[in-house]
């Protein structure tokens, strides 16, 4: 559509971290040039047979073939089911048996390790190999409907297998849609995204930069490292990733890196712990009005919210800066795209201070789940989809987070252990440590819970720091704590978009094979 419109045809757009089809890394694309590397995808994808309605499974270690091929595919009016490639592999051989695509899309180490799992669906080519035809053999953009699918995506697979998530044209674009309507944010016209870009939310950044007209960087690894590399770099006024890419990026010296380039964090998925939006917001500069103009100051600011796959977008928003306070996970209010509510057992409104499972109806959220109604039903109740965040509310419409539903414990006698809200309340009362994570697993008829901390640098992993931790949480859930152990990184296990699978975390620790 851009292409077709020709304003602006040969400006600066969208970045990659790696060459692509020829063209090298960190070298900007215009719309000109996107759409000769796409149509010449398109046609080798057309001459593989892949047109209208075809669910195509895509598994590309860089940003740039994801993508590259995402956008080749939507013009052949098939369906890409993008996979992030650092899903564990059989996993992900499970979950691209269960899409019954009609082929899949990856690269030669991918195909050689998913072939000894046997997806039962073909390896159609080499995901880095597609641009080598020429542009014009592509046919004709395929006419799309709004209701069409536009690609499959997957949740993170914090309880199991990643769950498949699918999205209209109309659902994908609506928020971007939204955001057209208001004024442009400050740091918009430069941004780094450090979201997957197989995730529904790497792809929304892809388009709403594109649509912006502004320029879009995508980095292919999130890493901490990688990102601040990427800043200095790149020099971005916003930089965008979830809630795991912040703990990660604040291990390092901070004030060490030249990040003065950046005036907006934008944070979606899970919400940003204050201890990390706090140093974050340090850094930086924006400009601010003046009497008689506008002037550039220190510090950022921080956009927060919650997400995830099936909300297509944030609903909500919250903005942090060095004059705010209010925190405790607060996730903000809603955007006005989204009716939100806090719903009981039995699907009714609970009134303001009762905690609740968060309902939200918007025209972002997905159709359901690919190949799995009986899912998809489940967590639909009264025209709301049910997210499985418990959530209250207050008496200004605020909206807060405690935990995930299935993370979240009954300790009986009306009291209830949130690990998330945990979690927030030791990092705010232990200033050497960089991250938290809470196990609460019942082991008969009582409660134990273990705290595992990742410390700052320098800090001493040999304090005991358990009254300390205690003395952070509510007595009823401070009664529960086992243990508190001093961990690294590599005890945690994660997602691949970063977020702790504490599901597998309660089975160790019930095994007794915790770190």
């Amino acid at each position: 559509t851009l292409a077709a419109q020709e304003a602006g045809l040969d400006d600066p757009r969208l970045t990659f971290d790696t060459p692509a089809d020829g063209w090298p890394a960190w070298q900007p694309l215009s719309i000109r040039q996107l759409d000769g590397l796409v149509r010449a995808r398109a046609a080798t994808l057309h001459t593989l047979g892949i047109g209208m309605r075809d669910p195509v499974a895509v598994c590309a270690p860089a940003a740039a073939d994801t993508a590259l091929t995402f956008l080749a595919l939507t013009r052949l009016g098939a369906i890409p089911a993008l996979i992030n490639p650092y899903l564990d592999i059989e996993p992900m051989a499970e979950y691209i048996r269960r899409l019954g695509a009609a082929g899949i899309l990856t690269d030669a180490a991918h195909a050689q390790q998913l072939g000894q799992l046997n997806p039962a669906i073909p390896f159609l080519a080499d995901v880095t190999d597609l641009g080598q035809a020429d542009p014009d053999g592509a046919p004709a953009p395929y006419p799309w409907y709004p209701t069409d699918p536009v690609a499959i995506t997957h949740s993170s697979g914090t309880t199991g297998l990643p769950k498949a998530v699918v999205h209209s044209h109309a659902s994908l674009f609506a928020a971007i849609r939204y955001r057209l309507t208001l004024p442009r944010p400050q740091g918009t016209d430069r941004l780094l995204s450090a979201m997957p870009c197989a995730h529904a939310a790497g792809l929304i950044v892809t388009n709403l930069g594109l649509c912006y007209g502004g320029e879009v960087a995508m980095l292919s690894r999130q890493t901490g490292p990688g990102v601040l590399g990427a800043i200095e770099r790149w020099r971005p006024h916003s930089v965008i990733g979830f809630s795991a890419t912040w703990p990660d990026l604040v291990k390092a010296d901070l004030p060490r890196h030249d990040l003065s380039s950046v005036a907006l964090w934008w944070n979606t998925g899970d919400c940003a712990h204050e201890a990390h939006i706090r140093r974050l917001i340090a850094c930086g500069s924006r400009e601010v009005a003046v009497r008689g103009g506008r002037e550039r100051i220190p510090g950022s600011v921080f956009v927060d919210g919650i997400g995830s796959s099936e909300m297509g977008h944030s609903h909500f928003f919250i903005q942090h800066s060095a004059g705010t306070s209010r925190y405790g996970r607060c996730i903000g209010k809603p955007h006005s795209f989204a009716e939100t509510a806090v719903l009981g057992p039995d699907g009714q409104e609970l009134p303001p201070g009762e905690v609740g499972e968060l309902g939200t109806k918007s025209p972002t959220l997905s159709l359901g789940y690919w190949n799995d109604s009986a899912r998809t039903y489940r967590t639909r109740v009264r025209g709301y989809f049910l997210t499985g965040d418990l959530v209250y509310r207050d008496e200004e419409g605020y909206y807060y987070h405690l935990d995930r539903k299935a993370d979240s414990v009954d300790l009986g006698g009306g009291a209830r252990l949130y690990t998330a809200a945990s979690e927030e309340r030791v990092l705010a009362s232990c200033p050497d440590v960089l991250d938290c994570t809470v196990v609460a697993v019942r082991d008969g008829d009582r409660v134990v819970t273990d705290v595992l901390l990742q410390l700052e640098e320098g800090a001493d992993p040999t304090a005991d720091r358990t009254e300390l931790v205690r003395a952070a949480l509510s007595p009823e859930v401070a009664a529960t704590v086992r243990q508190v152990l001093a961990v690294g990184d590599g005890n945690i296990p994660l997602t691949p978009t970063g977020k702790v699978r504490k599901f597998v975390l309660r089975q160790r620790h019930l095994e007794g094979s915790a770190p």
